[in-house]
């Protein structure tokens, strides 16, 4: 499902949102948004995005989020598949933030080591 803003040849894939309330797709798409920006500066490329969603009801009225982060870039493929949580933005923020620390240690974008001369 494209997005405004977003070139053609990037895609942001949502799996099972379907699902989810009308609230809970609004969460999850305004975060994808969010993140998809930060991801693709981090990146210097086009990217895209598949987003899997799974819901377990356990006893009682709360569900569990099961969050599958799929990142394409040109030169790698990023995963993340060890978000659970009980509530779904939190869920969200654990699958982007390992994406983006695996950015981090792939790319080496943090200019934390000096360079030797």
């Amino acid at each position: 499902m494209p997005k405004r803003g977003i070139n053609e040849f990037e895609v942001i894939q949502f799996i099972g949102l379907n699902k989810l309330t009308a609230e809970e797709q609004a969460t999850v798409q305004e975060l994808t948004t969010e993140y998809f920006k930060k991801i693709k500066r981090s990146l210097n490329n086009l990217i895209n995005i598949a987003l899997q969603i799974k819901t377990y009801e356990k006893e009682g009225k709360r569900k569990k989020y099961s969050i599958n982060l799929r990142i394409n870039a040109p030169t790698k493929e990023f995963a993340s598949n060890k978000s659970q949580d009980w509530e779904l933005p939190r869920a969200i923020h654990k699958a982007y933030q390992d994406i983006l620390n695996q950015i981090k240690h792939t790319m080496h974008t943090d200019a934390t080591r000096p360079t030797r001369k």
